[in-house]
């Protein structure tokens, strides 16, 4: 199985916007490689509350990755009126939204999708970064990675 798929692949905005989509629901592809998650670390430069949802960009030099945080958790049916999964989801989703904030500097990771042609991440996590020298160091790990990792053609599946 090919590592990529399984772990959040670190992308420049100019990357992820550059990901070619598969078949309907197949997800996106970089190289022959399937990626199904991805982080981006950048500005905050845009941000947009509906009651369902945030929608944000997080610009990191190379481009704005546009980002969708889902807020409308419900509590499942039947589970008594007590908290419940779905309720400590609500809870997070809320604090997540709370950290988006523009100028704010932010590490984002989520589901790499395509929604009305566009690439765009289903955020999972987002996290205000602290030290300034995030967003180079995840420059500098993301050309390294692509070098080394991304760009390289996927291994051939052995036939059975």
């Amino acid at each position: 199985m090919d590592p990529t798929q399984s772990a959040h692949v670190k992308l420049l905005a100019a990357d992820l916007l550059s990901l070619t989509a598969r078949s309907a629901g197949a997800g996106v592809s970089r190289a022959g490689r399937t990626i199904t998650r991805a982080e981006a670390v950048g500005v905050v430069v845009s941000r947009d509350r509906a009651n369902k949802f945030l929608r944000f960009h997080v610009d990191d030099g190379s481009g704005c990755v546009p980002c969708i945080l889902w807020l409308n958790h419900r509590q499942r049916p039947g589970s008594g009126g007590g908290p419940s999964y779905m309720d400590l989801t609500a809870e997070v989703a809320a604090e997540h939204a709370a950290a988006v904030r523009l100028g704010a500097l932010v590490r984002v990771r989520g589901r790499v999708g395509v929604f009305r042609g566009s690439v765009q991440i289903t955020v999972g996590d987002v996290v205000a970064e602290r030290d300034a020298n995030v967003e180079v160091l995840h420059w500098l790990q993301c050309v390294r990675l692509a070098r080394l990792c991304y760009d390289v053609p996927a291994p051939a599946r052995p036939r059975s």
